[in-house]
């Protein structure tokens, strides 16, 4: 048996031992934490990501009338037209999406309600609403975040079923 000395020499060691652990304990959380947060961040970026591709993708795969046919990736957006003849523009045909006078509505106020679209023509407006189209999400999906970059407009709709009321994203 030790003498009272080497006991107490062998219990400060063993708190010693603690503090090294508690501090490397510490050190791994605050790394767990960062982490945490770089795959919290590289999730937004991905989700940011999968909101433009799967409905590009969609479009299309519902539009291609030529398999063969090889796109190009967009390389660039430009808010304004920079030299455009509008001959150009006379032989597109925007998509048509039939739907309820009722819908045609909310959508019409849901762009009159955006500061951003808010003073389009109303011809204008009238193709947006024309273009838009339903989109069905599950339960629970996270559909846009605020502060996301986005491409695409969301008009939500409730529509009532003997289950209850289900929402569905009006999207274009």
């Amino acid at each position: 048996m030790g003498t009272l000395r080497d006991l107490q020499y062998a219990l400060q060691e063993k708190i010693e031992e603690l503090r090294q652990r508690d501090a490397l304990i510490d050190e791994l959380e605050l790394e767990l934490d960062q982490k945490d947060e770089l795959i919290q961040k590289l999730q937004n970026e991905l989700d940011k990501y999968r909101s433009v591709i799967r409905p590009a993708t969609q479009q299309v795969h519902k539009q291609s009338v030529f398999p063969e046919h090889q796109r190009t990736k967009r390389q660039a957006i430009s808010a304004e037209p920079t030299a455009f003849d509008i001959q150009d523009l006379s032989h597109v045909t925007l998509p048509f999406y039939p739907k309820s006078p009722q819908s045609k509505e909310l959508i019409k106020e849901a762009i009159l309600d955006n500061d951003f679209m808010k003073n389009l023509e109303l011809s204008q407006i009238q193709e947006i609403v024309d273009c838009m189209y339903p989109v069905e999400y599950e339960k629970e999906s996270c559909i846009i975040k605020e502060g996301d970059v986005g491409s695409l407009v969301y008009v939500m709709e409730e529509i009532e079923t003997c289950a209850g009321v289900m929402a569905t994203a009006q999207g274009s």
